[in-house]
């Protein structure tokens, strides 16, 4: 038998207190922002961006606070947690308990940058170009985050690199391929957690590892496959053709990331209790309309869209 690695990763970068702690999510939002903002800086020096230098800065907190964190949450309660949300609607405000839809996330940057485009009087699909080159990144840092947590995990699999989740006894999932409910008590959530309450009170690792399931880490495909390697396209496309009509790149961005999404959907577990949308899952259904969404940009900045002016040498 193949010998699994176990995750036991801690979600906390280091605790303060039992209440206060730094959380490599948050981390990761944090790294997520800086790097999207040096990248549009990059950009904008070399002329390749609607937004000037001196005002990315201001540019990407906005954007951060009013897009990516409202956003995610708002899409996260509407997609995929309605009922709660409908019945105690004060939940949005529970940063601190998670919940964020990358979905959400994408289309509260659009709106933001749509209302900014007006504000400053430029080009709404102009800003997304540029915009779309770093935010990748962002997607990349986050599945990383997912991946430390524990959390968003693969279905059950015997590939070589498969792992093992100790996370997935909170997961219904965990149930239908025979576990036994009661393994762990109410309260424990993280890995380092359930690996201890096995230590302490119960055969050690190695009857954890007897009752997990060896999974994908999809969490670590989508970190590739929808950040780093759509940051590293789409930055190629927009400095080797720098004078591509606004709108053509976001249409991109749109179409590979719905492609990403939806195909690494096909090894990655639903959340529980997450139904399925005409065969897909929640996550490849809303993507679905984002390949519809990429196609109106690319044909809008094809037919119509505003060249750049040639950037300036740097």
């Amino acid at each position: 038998m193949l010998a699994y690695y176990l995750h036991d990763l801690s979600p906390h970068l280091f605790r303060i207190t039992d209440k206060i702690a730094v959380h490599w999510y948050g981390l990761a939002y944090v790294l997520g922002f800086y790097l999207t903002y040096r990248v549009m800086l990059f950009l904008a020096k070399r002329g390749l961006s609607e937004i000037k230098p001196e005002a990315v800065a201001d540019f990407i907190t906005l954007v951060a606070l009013f897009g990516v964190v409202l956003g995610g949450r708002l899409g996260y309660m509407l997609l995929y947690n309605f009922d709660e949300f409908i019945h105690a609607p004060w939940i949005f405000f529970l940063l601190n308990q998670g919940g964020m839809a990358s979905h959400g996330g994408i289309v509260g940057v659009a709106l933001f940058c749509l209302w900014y485009s007006r504000k400053h009087k430029i080009s709404w699909a102009g800003i997304g170009d540029t915009l779309v080159c770093g935010a990748p990144l962002g997607l990349f840092l986050g599945r990383i985050a997912n991946f430390i947590n524990g959390e968003l995990f693969g279905r059950v699999t015997n590939v070589p690199w498969a792992m093992k989740f100790p996370t997935e006894m909170l997961h219904e999932d965990f149930y239908r391929q025979g576990g036994q409910p009661g393994l762990i008590p109410e309260g424990v959530q993280h890995s380092p957690d359930i690996i201890a309450f096995f230590e302490q009170y119960r055969g050690g690792r190695a009857e954890l590892e007897t009752v997990l399931h060896p999974r994908h880490p999809s969490q670590l495909y989508e970190a590739l496959g929808e950040g780093l390697f759509l940051t590293l396209i789409l930055l190629a496309i927009r400095l080797k053709c720098p004078r591509l009509p606004h709108g053509i790149i976001t249409g991109l961005f749109f179409i590979l990331y719905a492609i990403a999404r939806i195909s690494l959907e096909f090894v990655r577990q639903p959340d529980s209790g997450s139904e399925m949308i005409l065969g897909l899952t929640k996550g490849q259904f809303f993507s679905t309309f984002m390949i519809v969404v990429g196609a109106a940009f690319i044909a809008h900045g094809w037919f119509f869209g505003k060249r750049p002016v040639e950037p300036a040498q740097a």
